[in-house]
């Protein structure tokens, strides 16, 4: 796994080294071993001691490949698969609007908040198609390539899972 704090560019390596007694972990970050002891966990929040310090996480979003959560007040990314993320995002990059997939997917699960994109709208990769609310928090769902709207599949106030299928562009 690699580690990134913040805006700061160097990356830590770590590694679960192995489970001791106690709800505690032995763990190697950037080198040095060190010891994790879980305190309490529940729906993407928990308390630990690291190395006789307490630490407070909250988990912002998780996928396959990376959790991003804020650790102690600061942004905290955490890569699970490094060298997968990196092919997955070079191929991403590659895909532009060169067909691929078609169906503009939700990261996470929330609610509808708005539709900004309407069938027929032409979007550039990145503009905003529709705005989903999870914890709280308001996300912006954008256009994964350059294309036309086809169709909506969702409406507004709409539950939604994790991979549904939000909209098709063409």
């Amino acid at each position: 796994m690699e580690f990134k704090v913040g805006e700061v560019a160097q990356m830590l390596d770590g590694e679960v080294v192995r489970i001791a007694e106690n709800n505690s972990v032995i763990v190697k970050i950037g080198g040095k071993q060190r010891t994790l002891r879980l305190l309490r966990s529940g729906t993407g929040e928990f308390e630990f001691i690291l190395d006789n310090s307490f630490h407070h996480a909250k988990v912002l979003q998780a996928s396959n490949a990376e959790v991003k959560l804020i650790l102690d007040g600061q942004p905290l990314t955490v890569k699970k698969h490094s060298k997968l993320t990196e092919v997955l995002e070079k191929a991403a990059a590659l895909g532009g609007s060169g067909g691929g997939d078609r169906n503009l997917t939700s990261q996470i699960p929330g609610r509808v908040v708005d539709i900004s994109a309407k069938p027929g709208t032409e979007v550039k990769k990145g503009d905003t198609v529709m705005v989903l609310e999870s914890m709280k928090m308001q996300v912006a769902v954008k256009a994964h390539k350059d294309g036309s709207v086809k169709e909506i599949k969702v409406k507004q106030g709409a539950s939604v899972a994790r991979n549904d299928v939000l909209a098709v562009i063409e």
